[in-house]
């Protein structure tokens, strides 16, 4: 589903229009087999603390040394 408008006024209408049928949701998963759908999510779920158990203090280190710069940087 498309982001809802931030505008108060926006939103409004785009309610209206959901409940009088002027406008319909879009299904995002429409087309998409639920298996790989669910599978996805999964992995999506336990990604980051996969990653994280899998490096090294070091590799952590150097991970958190380059954010720093970047973020220092801007």
């Amino acid at each position: 589903m498309p982001k809802r408008p931030k505008d108060t006024n926006e939103l409004a209408k785009l309610i209206v229009d959901l409940a009088t049928g002027e406008e319909q949701e879009i299904d995002t998963n429409a087309g998409k087999d639920p298996a790989a759908v669910s599978l996805g999510r999964k992995g999506g779920l336990k990604g980051g603390k996969a990653r994280a158990a899998k490096l090294t203090p070091d590799q952590r280190k150097e991970i958190a040394k380059k954010a720093a710069e970047v973020r220092w940087k801007k």
